[in-house]
């Protein structure tokens, strides 16, 4: 009898995570003498632990096929990180425990860096616990900071949605500038790695041309220098449009925007930073601002992802079934770039213990020498990945996405398991 699979979703959803899962579904339909029944897990992980589990069998092709246009986790999501084996056993112990009573054989996780973490580790223990599971991290992060993978799924359309953001807001801060707002600030996410700050750079089409100001985390924030930037953008343009990464620090390395809280998995807390800087702006050169945060709308917007985009979230989830049906345990399909002009990538592959809590960051060579821009090798690296439109289908000026029915698994334990 084939075995089955189990796919959950991690971490910050994005509009593309369900065209990878419509690409694990599809593919292992396409291999039923292989893959029984794909069951996703509710809310990610915690579905498996408390055994949530939901039959995506019972769902139509079409309305898989109908993934690939609607944004968000289509079988919920959740920020949680299982522990190492000798400090909570009981967790893993629990995953066997339901991976054996509904026979799943294949486990994919598709998330960021801590997923990667999670598979790797389950790679690995499910044989020391008595029940081996071929475990394949399948990559997402907007933040695209996951290393060895040319990119990662989401990013490219978070990256188109700023670029085009900002470049609209620009227009319309230019035309009230003399009589009205006179710098805009654009908050994105982007805690440690400033990548989609640097994608704001890509609405310039001149050299110049807004964002005049981007503020990356790996660039420490000189006030003087950003006061100085931003009065003679203003002089030279008659406004400045700023794009900030919401984990910029300042030269000791705190975050400019850290309430002094701290999240679920330890890391500081952040207030928002784009009114920090709209306060400087105003305090220091007394300019009308207006300050806003993409937040959610980033990564929600699937009516503006990026065809890219599509294509390699989509390639990735029927690359991890097809290296899952070839007994490769323990690794991730990677995108690799073989040529910027004309854009080429193939999808490769890399053991998740290379991928697992490593981030990689906007090298220096990507940021232009004062710090506020970036560069034309940045340039060419970033444009490939917003091109092409891949508008989802409409209906009634709205777009038409698709809710699943999601039908949940019945229960075959007696004991529950309540995530920590």
């Amino acid at each position: 009898m084939p075995k089955n699979a189990f796919y959950a979703q991690s971490g910050g959803v994005t509009a593309v995570i369900n065209a990878t899962a419509a690409g694990v579904i599809e593919t292992a339909r396409m291999h039923p003498d292989r893959i029984g029944k794909v069951l996703a897990g509710r809310n990610g992980i915690i579905g498996a632990l408390s055994e949530d589990l939901i039959d995506t069998s019972r769902e139509s092709a079409e309305s898989i096929a109908a993934l690939k246009h609607t944004p968000s986790g289509a079988f919920g999501s959740c920020r949680y990180k299982l522990k190492g084996l000798d400090e909570n056993r009981a967790e893993y112990e629990r995953l066997i425990e339901v991976f054996r009573a509904h026979d799943i054989g294949y486990f994919f996780y598709n998330g960021g860096g801590d997923s990667s973490d999670t598979a790797f580790k389950v790679s690995q223990l499910g044989e020391t616990l008595g029940y081996p599971v071929i475990a394949v991290g399948i990559p997402k992060t907007v933040d695209n900071d996951l290393p060895i993978t040319d990119n990662c799924p989401g990013f490219g359309s978070v990256a188109k949605y700023v670029a085009v953001s900002i470049r609209e807001a620009s227009f319309d801060v230019a035309s009230m500038a003399l009589t009205s707002t006179k710098v805009f600030i654009l908050e994105v996410m982007g805690r440690h790695a400033g990548w989609i700050a640097a994608a704001g750079g890509l609405a310039a089409d001149r050299e110049g041309g807004p964002p005049q100001v981007i503020l990356f985390p790996e660039i420490a924030f000189d006030e003087a220098a950003f006061i100085e930037k931003v009065r003679a953008s203003v002089e030279k343009d008659g406004y400045c449009s700023v794009v900030v990464s919401e984990g910029v620090r300042d030269g000791e390395g705190r975050f400019l925007s850290e309430v002094g809280a701290s999240d679920a998995f330890g890391h500081a807390q952040l207030g928002g930073v784009a009114p920090v800087i709209a306060n400087l702006v105003k305090e220091r050169l007394g300019y009308k601002y207006h300050w806003a945060v993409a937040d959610y709308l980033q990564r929600a917007a699937r009516h503006i992802a990026s065809q890219t985009d599509l294509d390699q979230a989509c390639a990735l989830g029927r690359a991890a079934v097809e290296i899952a049906l070839a007994g490769r345990n323990g690794v991730m399909p990677v995108l690799v770039r073989t040529s910027d002009e004309p854009y080429a990538w193939e999808v490769g592959e890399a053991s998740l213990s290379e991928v697992a809590n490593v981030e990689k960051k906007v090298p220096r060579e990507y940021i232009t020498d004062d710090g506020f821009g970036i560069t034309e090798a940045c340039r060419r690296y970033l444009a490939p990945l917003i091109r092409g439109e891949a508008y989802p289908p409409y209906r009634d000026g709205l777009p038409d996405y698709v809710v699943l029915d999601n039908h949940p698994v019945p229960k075959k334990l007696g004991t529950r398991f309540a995530p920590r």
